[in-house]
Parts: C-alpha cells; structure tokens; sequence
C-alpha cells in the first residue's frame, strides 16, 4: 500500500523498463528468502543480491533545473527498489508469524487475531526492509561523496573493488545495528544454515558477520563484473567472462577456508562425556494452561523422565513453560508427580517454568538436583514483542492487551547470567534468545562448556521451527559447542560443534530420547575477540577513497 501511494504522491508514470527493474529486485528478494530454511535453497544467496546491487551502483541522480541534487539527498522513488527487495526477502522469510493466528484460545475474537497477526507480519517485514533501504542509501552517499579540496581531480568514484568492500561494510554494520535492538531474525548469514556447514564455520572467525560479508561480497563482485561488462558493451569494446572469475575463485576460497575449520577433528575426551535426555511434551498452546493441558504436561513429563532415568541419563532438559506456574513457589511444586519423580530418581533436571522477581515473572530454566533444591536459574533475557511484553506499554498499553494468558507482569532476565550445573557451567537460551549470538557468545567467554536451549514454538508452523532449530546451530559452530535443543511440538534436537544434527525429532509429536553430548573448554577467536570484522570493515571502507586518490595522483 506505502509503495502504491508513494507512485501516486509523486505522479510516477513506470515506464516498462522501470516496471522490469522493481519485479526484478522483488523476485531475487523472494530468492534470497528461499535460501533459507525450510526450503534452504542456500545456493540462490550467493546471486540474489547481485540484481539489486546493480540497480544501486547503477543508479544516476535525478536534476532539477539543470543541477544534480545533494547526494544526501534522493527521491523517494529511489528507495522503492531496496524496498521492495527487502519486503521480499524479509516477508517471505518470516512469513512463519502468521501462525500466531488465530488467538481465540487467547480471547482474541477471530477478526481482531487476524489483524494483529496481519501488522505484526507488516511491521517486522518493513523493519526488515528499512535496513535494506538504508543501506542502498549509504551505499549511494558514500559513493558519491566529494573528495576534499586536494584529492578532487585525482578520482571522482571509487574503485569497483571498494565499492564492494563498502557496501559490505555497510550491511555488515547495520546488521549488527538491529541486532542490538528488540526485533532480530533474518540476518543474511542463516541462508546457509543448516545445510552449508563449511561456510557457517566462517562464524567461529568473526560470528555470524563473517558469514554476512562472504555472502555480500560475492554479490557485489557479481554485480561489478555485470556492470563492466555493460560498459564495454556501450563502448563497443568485446565482452568476456573474465571478470566474473574473481567472484568466483573469493567464493570458493572463503568456502575453502570454512572447510578447513570444519575438518578439524573434535577430539573428545570421555571424561568430559555427558548423557543427556530429551522431552517433547507436544501440548498445544490452545489447552496448555487449562485442565487438559496440565493433566498432558503432568503425564508426558514425569512419564518421559522416568523413562529416561532408567536409561541412565545424566541430566533431563524440559523445554519452555513446560510447567506454566512459578517454580520458585515450594508450595506450588511440592505435589507435583515430576517433583516426586525427581526426589525419587535423583537425576537432573533442567525444568522450564517461570521465576518470581518481586511483583513480576519471569521465563526461567532452572537446575533441579536429586533433592528438588534449585541450583541455578536462567531467566530468558530477550522477550517477544506484543508476545511477552508491550513496547511503549505507557502509550498503547491501554489499546493492545499483552498476547499472553499470564495475569503476571513478564519482565526480562539479565545480561552475562551464570548458568552453573553438576556439570560445570552451561550456555542457556530460550526461544528468541537464539537469534542473538552475542548473547551466547558472552556466556561461552565466561566458561560455558555446553549450550542448553528450551523452546516453546507451538504458535507457529514448521517453517519456523526450521529456522529456528538453523539458528541454534549456528550458534553452536560460532562457540564450538554441542547443542541440545528440547521444544515443545519440534524440532529438538542434538547438534554438534561441526554443525551436524545427529537427532532431530517430529513436528507435533510426543518424543523422548537421550543422547551423549561432551563438554569443551576451547574458545573460538569469535568468542575471544567477538565481531571484530565489522569495526574492520569500517576502517578499511572509510579510508579507501582516499587510497584511490592517491594511487590516481
């Protein structure tokens, strides 16, 4: 509708060609989305960013009388192909959020759920296509910025190479800009995950912007040797295909040096072995807080976890909420059947349920020992939107009512928690945590031997379970890590440090398994150094003008 009425405000006439340009970039937007999973097309990645790219350092500014406006400066028919490249990619990929609807189990009347579900998908795919936006924008300004008074004359654009290394600056920068706030999904990096193991090792180097920039720069070295070819055209001169070899032999060196990563031997010691089960309760959100869905929980639970002792498992992850009532109250736990089970059988376990913190609640995983004593708490440090928690609650609280069935004020966890098992010290997420890596990155630094994520995906659809389960992975590689993943309806899972899932369960299904996971000390030179490639890249793109100039002079 933005776009419609934005060609309307300004009277826009598309021509063919420009009609060609914009479903062009929609379609390798779309592309880009079918990269990741489910369908994990991953391939599409490494070209479909190339068309828009081209269009952006192809792009010639509009005069007015005569002059070319500020480069600062640019019509907004401009930002119509970063745009709709973006809603493509963003929509299609997180097209997944429609599955919060219908909320009637929630006392959402049918109607009102479909428009909530409608402008939340809205609003995260414009989030995410605002970050295209800007980036083509930068992109244009930097390109175009006036050399100072001395170097003028000496270069008037920068070279094809560094364009390429500051439009990969650019979007690894912003990329790590939304990362930091409250709403984070689709960086470019999980296109690969979790098919192409060898480039997601890229990560353990510099996290998930090590993988971003491979996947940028390869793009635009497509798009520069389009764009030379195109000028050779116009100029009459042959047209080959050499150019296109450097895109190609940078694309098979950073997968190259990915496999090499990803052939290092794990060296496992069996001291540091650990048995771990699993348990998929399968209770659908639409009866999980009345009498049927206590009574399932109840008898899916404890009967899981005593299976599993039997087995001899060490330890037993449960996924989020599992048990949707305050942990930390012993009056409310006490004669719970797991409870019993755990005094009973004395194995561990990792219980997802909710903490008190004075008036409000939190999403918690605790550690129970053979006694029912807690030994330690994680408390879930990003919340859901509208799903856990109001933005701006003091402007729209009054008008959109949390999407929750807690009577309780749900607040966040904080940041760097220690997570301390029998074990040793273990890496925690839950749910919307596993988008941000710097979160399990912070903890791997403090000691984390392992990474324990409880996930409750019940809302959506098997699309987003894909995605997610291809976050976890990722951040299981970028800490050198094993992963166990318990959710409630799928995908659980057993990941290890190379990326390889070794177990994944159903959708929709009832499921307990155990397997062997091994703690490890190493630190990755992500975990040691963090993302220091983005600052880099800064660095270098912001110094390459001038090194142009000079080599020009």
């Amino acid at each position: 509708m933005w776009i419609l009425k934005n060609l309307k405000s300004h009277n826009l006439q598309l021509d063919t060609s420009k009609k060609f340009r914009l479903a062009i970039v929609f379609i390798s937007g779309i592309l880009m989305a079918l990269a990741t999973a489910p369908v994990s097309a991953w391939p599409l990645s490494w070209v479909a960013l190339a068309p828009l790219w081209v269009m952006v350092a192809s792009y010639e500014k509009p005069t007015v009388k005569g002059k070319k406006q500020s480069f600062f400066v640019l019509p907004s028919s401009f930002f119509l192909l970063p745009s709709l490249w973006g809603i493509g990619y963003h929509g299609l990929a997180l097209s997944w959020i429609m599955g919060i609807h219908p909320m009637t189990w929630l006392g959402v009347p049918w109607w009102p759920s479909l428009a909530i579900a409608l402008f939340c998908w809205a609003f995260i795919t414009f989030w995410g296509a605002a970050l295209v936006a800007v980036w083509a924008w930068l992109f244009i300004i930097i390109d175009s910025i006036p050399l100072p008074e001395k170097d003028r004359g000496r270069a008037s654009k920068v070279s094809s190479l560094i364009r390429v290394l500051i439009g990969t600056a650019v979007w690894c920068i912003l990329e790590y800009i939304w990362s930091s706030g409250s709403l984070w999904w689709t960086s470019l990096s999980y296109t690969q995950s979790p098919h192409n193991l060898a480039i997601l090792h890229l990560g353990q180097l510099s996290g998930p912007s090590g993988v971003t920039a491979a996947i940028v720069a390869v793009n635009g070295l497509i798009a520069e040797a389009w764009i030379e070819g195109r000028r050779k055209k116009e100029e009459g001169r042959r047209v080959d295909f050499i150019p296109y070899l450097l895109p190609a032999t940078f694309c098979l060196i950073v997968h190259l040096i990915g496999f090499s990563l990803y052939s290092l031997p794990l060296n496992e010691e069996a001291r540091s072995q650990l048995k771990i089960g699993i348990i998929q309760g399968n209770v659908p959100n639409e009866i999980k807080f009345n009498s049927e869905g206590w009574r399932r929980a109840m008898e899916g639970y404890t009967t899981g976890y005593q299976n599993l002792a039997n087995q001899g498992v060490d330890a037993v992850l449960i996924p989020e909420t599992a048990l949707p009532f305050v942990w930390t109250n012993p009056n409310q736990r006490s004669y719970l059947s797991l409870f019993q089970a755990i005094l009973a059988q004395k194995v561990v376990a990792w219980v997802g349920g909710f903490g008190q913190q004075e008036d409000s609640i939190t999403n918690s995983l605790f550690t129970i020992n053979g006694k029912g004593e807690i030994l330690s708490r994680y408390d879930k440090t990003k919340l859901v939107p509208l799903g856990e928690y109001i933005p701006f609650e003091q402007f729209i609280g009054g008008i959109i009512n949390r999407l929750s069935p807690l009577d309780s004020h749900l607040v966040a966890g904080k940041s760097k928690q220690l997570f301390d098992t029998p074990f040793g010290r273990a890496i925690v997420g839950i749910c919307y945590d596993s988008a941000f890596t710097e979160h399990f990155r912070l903890q791997a630094a403090m000691g984390g031997e392992f990474i324990l994520t409880a996930s409750n995906d019940a809302h959506y659809n098997s699309s987003m379970m894909a995605q997610h389960h291809a976050q976890d992975l990722m951040r299981g590689i970028e800490t050198d890590r094993w992963v166990v993943r318990a959710t409630n309806t799928g995908y659980s899972a057993f990941v290890n440090p190379r990326g390889e899932t070794l177990w994944i369960s159903g959708v929709n299904t009832y499921e307990v398994q155990a397997g062997n996971i091994y703690r490890r000390k190493t630190q990755t030179l992500y975990v040691r150094w963090g993302d220091w490639l983005t600052p880099l890249l800064l660095v270098l793109g912001a110094s390459s003008r001038y090194v142009v100039a000079l080599q020009r002079s």
